[in-house]
Protein backbone atom coordinates (compact mmCIF):
# COMPACT_ATOMS: atom_id res chain seq x y z
CA UNK A 1 0.00 0.00 0.00
CA UNK A 2 1.51 3.34 -1.08
CA UNK A 3 0.21 6.71 0.12
CA UNK A 4 -3.32 5.35 0.39
CA UNK A 5 -6.05 7.80 1.37
CA UNK A 6 -9.58 6.68 2.15
CA UNK A 7 -12.50 8.79 3.30
CA UNK A 8 -16.12 7.79 3.81
CA UNK A 9 -19.04 10.02 4.77
CA UNK A 10 -16.70 12.95 5.28
CA UNK A 11 -14.63 10.99 7.80
CA UNK A 12 -10.96 10.33 7.09
CA UNK A 13 -10.04 6.71 7.73
CA UNK A 14 -6.54 6.51 6.21
CA UNK A 15 -4.16 9.32 5.24
CA UNK A 16 -1.00 8.78 3.13
CA UNK A 17 -0.97 5.23 4.45
CA UNK A 18 2.02 3.02 3.60
CA UNK A 19 2.36 -0.66 4.49
CA UNK A 20 4.10 -3.76 3.17
CA UNK A 21 2.81 -7.28 3.87
CA UNK A 22 5.41 -9.95 3.19
CA UNK A 23 4.89 -13.63 2.46
CA UNK A 24 5.92 -15.75 5.43
CA UNK A 25 5.64 -12.87 7.92
CA UNK A 26 2.62 -13.24 10.19
CA UNK A 27 1.40 -9.78 11.08
CA UNK A 28 -1.23 -8.16 13.28
CA UNK A 29 -2.70 -4.73 12.68
CA UNK A 30 -3.61 -3.16 16.01
CA UNK A 31 -5.78 -0.18 16.76
CA UNK A 32 -8.82 0.96 18.70
CA UNK A 33 -12.30 0.27 17.33
CA UNK A 34 -13.00 2.38 14.26
CA UNK A 35 -9.34 3.09 13.54
CA UNK A 36 -9.47 1.59 10.04
CA UNK A 37 -8.15 -1.93 10.60
CA UNK A 38 -10.90 -3.74 8.70
CA UNK A 39 -10.85 -1.01 6.04
CA UNK A 40 -7.27 -2.03 5.20
CA UNK A 41 -8.37 -5.60 4.50
CA UNK A 42 -11.25 -4.43 2.29
CA UNK A 43 -8.92 -2.16 0.31
CA UNK A 44 -6.43 -4.96 -0.35
CA UNK A 45 -9.25 -7.22 -1.51
CA UNK A 46 -10.64 -4.54 -3.81
CA UNK A 47 -14.00 -4.54 -2.01
CA UNK A 48 -13.63 -0.76 -1.60
CA UNK A 49 -11.35 1.66 -3.42
CA UNK A 50 -9.10 4.47 -2.14
CA UNK A 51 -9.53 8.07 -3.24
CA UNK A 52 -5.75 8.36 -3.64
CA UNK A 53 -2.71 6.06 -3.50
CA UNK A 54 -1.79 2.71 -4.97
CA UNK A 55 -2.27 -0.91 -3.87
CA UNK A 56 -0.34 -3.86 -5.31
CA UNK A 57 -0.73 -7.64 -4.93
CA UNK A 58 2.42 -9.55 -5.90
CA UNK A 59 3.56 -6.60 -7.99
CA UNK A 60 0.23 -6.16 -9.81
CA UNK A 61 -1.48 -2.82 -9.20
CA UNK A 62 -5.17 -3.25 -8.42
CA UNK A 63 -6.15 0.38 -7.87
CA UNK A 64 -8.22 1.69 -10.74
CA UNK A 65 -8.39 -1.74 -12.36
CA UNK A 66 -11.49 -3.83 -13.11
CA UNK A 67 -11.92 -6.86 -10.87
CA UNK A 68 -11.19 -9.24 -13.75
CA UNK A 69 -7.67 -7.79 -14.02
CA UNK A 70 -6.64 -8.97 -10.56
CA UNK A 71 -9.06 -11.83 -9.88
CA UNK A 72 -6.35 -14.50 -10.12
CA UNK A 73 -4.12 -12.65 -7.65
CA UNK A 74 -7.00 -12.16 -5.24
CA UNK A 75 -7.71 -15.90 -5.26
CA UNK A 76 -4.44 -16.31 -3.34
CA UNK A 77 -6.09 -14.50 -0.43
CA UNK A 78 -8.87 -15.83 1.80
CA UNK A 79 -10.71 -13.97 4.54
CA UNK A 80 -12.23 -15.07 7.82
CA UNK A 81 -14.71 -12.31 8.63
CA UNK A 82 -15.53 -11.23 12.17
CA UNK A 83 -18.99 -12.78 12.24
CA UNK A 84 -18.03 -15.80 10.14
CA UNK A 85 -20.28 -14.60 7.28
CA UNK A 86 -21.70 -18.08 6.69
CA UNK A 87 -24.75 -18.54 4.47
CA UNK A 88 -27.64 -19.37 6.80
CA UNK A 89 -29.55 -21.30 4.14
CA UNK A 90 -26.64 -23.67 3.45
CA UNK A 91 -25.28 -26.54 5.51
CA UNK A 92 -21.78 -26.41 6.93
CA UNK A 93 -20.52 -28.61 4.10
CA UNK A 94 -22.18 -26.46 1.45
CA UNK A 95 -20.67 -23.33 3.00
CA UNK A 96 -17.15 -24.75 2.98
CA UNK A 97 -17.41 -26.01 -0.59
CA UNK A 98 -19.27 -23.00 -1.96
CA UNK A 99 -16.37 -21.35 -3.78
CA UNK A 100 -15.19 -24.63 -5.29
CA UNK A 101 -18.68 -25.48 -6.52
CA UNK A 102 -19.02 -21.99 -8.02
CA UNK A 103 -15.72 -22.28 -9.89
CA UNK A 104 -16.74 -25.66 -11.30
CA UNK A 105 -13.16 -26.81 -11.87
CA UNK A 106 -13.26 -29.94 -9.73
CA UNK A 107 -15.60 -32.95 -9.80
CA UNK A 108 -18.19 -33.01 -7.04
CA UNK A 109 -16.63 -36.06 -5.37
CA UNK A 110 -13.28 -34.28 -5.07
CA UNK A 111 -14.92 -31.17 -3.61
CA UNK A 112 -16.65 -33.29 -0.99
CA UNK A 113 -13.27 -34.83 -0.08
CA UNK A 114 -11.76 -31.35 0.33
CA UNK A 115 -14.69 -30.18 2.43
CA UNK A 116 -14.33 -33.10 4.83
CA UNK A 117 -10.56 -32.66 4.96
CA UNK A 118 -10.82 -28.98 5.91
CA UNK A 119 -13.57 -29.59 8.45
CA UNK A 120 -11.44 -32.35 9.97
CA UNK A 121 -8.51 -29.91 10.16
CA UNK A 122 -10.55 -27.45 12.23
CA UNK A 123 -12.20 -30.19 14.29
CA UNK A 124 -15.83 -29.82 13.23
CA UNK A 125 -16.35 -32.62 10.67
CA UNK A 126 -19.35 -34.00 12.65
CA UNK A 127 -21.15 -30.70 11.88
CA UNK A 128 -21.01 -31.36 8.12
CA UNK A 129 -24.80 -31.46 7.66
CA UNK A 130 -25.76 -28.89 10.28
CA UNK A 131 -26.82 -25.32 9.55
CA UNK A 132 -25.03 -22.24 10.96
CA UNK A 133 -27.92 -21.54 13.35
CA UNK A 134 -27.18 -24.87 15.05
CA UNK A 135 -23.54 -23.98 15.78
CA UNK A 136 -21.88 -22.16 18.67
CA UNK A 137 -19.94 -18.97 18.00
CA UNK A 138 -16.62 -20.81 18.21
CA UNK A 139 -17.76 -23.50 15.80
CA UNK A 140 -18.92 -20.86 13.31
CA UNK A 141 -15.45 -19.31 13.37
CA UNK A 142 -13.84 -22.69 12.77
CA UNK A 143 -16.18 -23.42 9.87
CA UNK A 144 -15.29 -20.02 8.42
CA UNK A 145 -11.61 -20.98 8.63
CA UNK A 146 -12.35 -24.28 6.88
CA UNK A 147 -14.12 -22.38 4.10
CA UNK A 148 -11.14 -20.06 3.75
CA UNK A 149 -8.81 -23.05 3.45
CA UNK A 150 -10.87 -24.89 0.83
CA UNK A 151 -9.33 -22.98 -2.10
CA UNK A 152 -5.76 -23.44 -0.73
CA UNK A 153 -4.85 -19.73 -0.43
CA UNK A 154 -1.35 -18.39 0.27
CA UNK A 155 -2.58 -15.63 2.57
CA UNK A 156 -5.38 -15.75 5.13
CA UNK A 157 -6.81 -12.53 6.55
CA UNK A 158 -8.47 -12.71 9.98
CA UNK A 159 -10.87 -9.94 10.99
CA UNK A 160 -11.20 -9.93 14.81
CA UNK A 161 -11.22 -13.76 14.93
CA UNK A 162 -11.61 -14.09 18.71
CA UNK A 163 -14.30 -11.46 19.34
CA UNK A 164 -17.14 -12.85 21.44
CA UNK A 165 -15.48 -16.20 22.14
CA UNK A 166 -14.94 -17.82 25.52
CA UNK A 167 -11.39 -18.79 26.60
CA UNK A 168 -11.68 -22.27 25.05
CA UNK A 169 -12.89 -20.78 21.77
CA UNK A 170 -9.97 -18.33 21.76
CA UNK A 171 -7.53 -21.17 22.45
CA UNK A 172 -8.94 -23.14 19.50
CA UNK A 173 -8.59 -20.22 17.09
CA UNK A 174 -5.04 -19.43 18.23
CA UNK A 175 -4.07 -23.09 17.86
CA UNK A 176 -5.55 -23.23 14.36
CA UNK A 177 -3.71 -20.07 13.30
CA UNK A 178 -0.43 -21.54 14.51
CA UNK A 179 -1.06 -24.78 12.61
CA UNK A 180 -1.80 -22.82 9.45
CA UNK A 181 1.47 -20.94 9.83
CA UNK A 182 3.35 -24.20 10.31
CA UNK A 183 1.75 -25.40 7.06
CA UNK A 184 3.22 -22.42 5.22
CA UNK A 185 0.23 -20.05 5.21
CA UNK A 186 0.85 -16.36 5.82
CA UNK A 187 -1.65 -14.74 8.19
CA UNK A 188 -2.67 -11.13 8.53
CA UNK A 189 -4.93 -10.34 11.47
CA UNK A 190 -6.70 -7.18 12.57
CA UNK A 191 -7.60 -7.10 16.26
CA UNK A 192 -7.37 -5.26 19.54
CA UNK A 193 -6.89 -8.56 21.39
CA UNK A 194 -3.24 -8.28 22.45
CA UNK A 195 -2.98 -11.81 23.87
CA UNK A 196 -4.06 -13.37 20.56
CA UNK A 197 -1.85 -11.00 18.61
CA UNK A 198 1.27 -11.85 20.60
CA UNK A 199 0.49 -15.58 20.41
CA UNK A 200 0.24 -15.66 16.61
CA UNK A 201 2.29 -12.85 15.05
CA UNK A 202 5.88 -11.73 14.66
CA UNK A 203 5.27 -8.21 13.29
CA UNK A 204 2.88 -5.55 14.51
CA UNK A 205 1.45 -2.39 12.99
CA UNK A 206 -0.46 0.15 15.09
CA UNK A 207 -2.95 2.49 13.43
CA UNK A 208 -3.61 5.83 15.13
CA UNK A 209 -5.50 8.83 13.77
CA UNK A 210 -5.58 7.42 10.21
CA UNK A 211 -1.83 6.85 10.03
CA UNK A 212 0.70 4.11 10.72
CA UNK A 213 1.95 5.00 14.20
CA UNK A 214 4.19 1.97 14.78
CA UNK A 215 5.70 -0.94 12.90
CA UNK A 216 7.96 -3.57 14.46
CA UNK A 217 8.40 -6.72 16.52
CA UNK A 218 6.73 -7.58 19.83
CA UNK A 219 9.88 -6.63 21.72
CA UNK A 220 10.04 -3.29 19.92
CA UNK A 221 6.34 -2.70 20.54
CA UNK A 222 6.65 -3.37 24.27
CA UNK A 223 9.77 -1.21 24.55
CA UNK A 224 8.38 1.70 22.53
CA UNK A 225 8.36 5.09 24.19
CA UNK A 226 5.75 6.46 21.79
CA UNK A 227 2.82 7.80 23.78
CA UNK A 228 0.22 6.27 21.45
CA UNK A 229 1.80 2.83 21.75
CA UNK A 230 2.16 2.97 25.54
CA UNK A 231 -1.43 4.17 25.92
CA UNK A 232 -2.74 1.34 23.72
CA UNK A 233 -0.79 -1.36 25.56
CA UNK A 234 -1.60 -0.04 29.02
CA UNK A 235 -4.40 2.53 29.15
CA UNK A 236 -4.36 5.12 31.93
CA UNK A 237 -6.99 7.44 33.42
CA UNK A 238 -6.21 9.83 30.58
CA UNK A 239 -7.83 7.27 28.24
CA UNK A 240 -11.24 7.63 29.88
CA UNK A 241 -14.01 8.42 27.37
CA UNK A 242 -11.50 9.11 24.57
Amino acid sequence: MEKVCYTVGGRTILTDFDMLFERGVNRTILGVSGSGKTTILKLILGLIHPQHGRIFINGLEITGQPEAAYREQRKKIAVVFQGGALFDSMTVGENVGYRLFEEGRLPEARIEEIVREKLRFVGVEPALNLYPAELSGGMKKRVAIARALAADPEYIFFDEPTTGLDPIGVYNIVSLMRRLQQDGKTTLMVTHDLATAFATSQRFSLIHESRLAFEGSEAELRASELYNVKEFLKPTDQSLFV
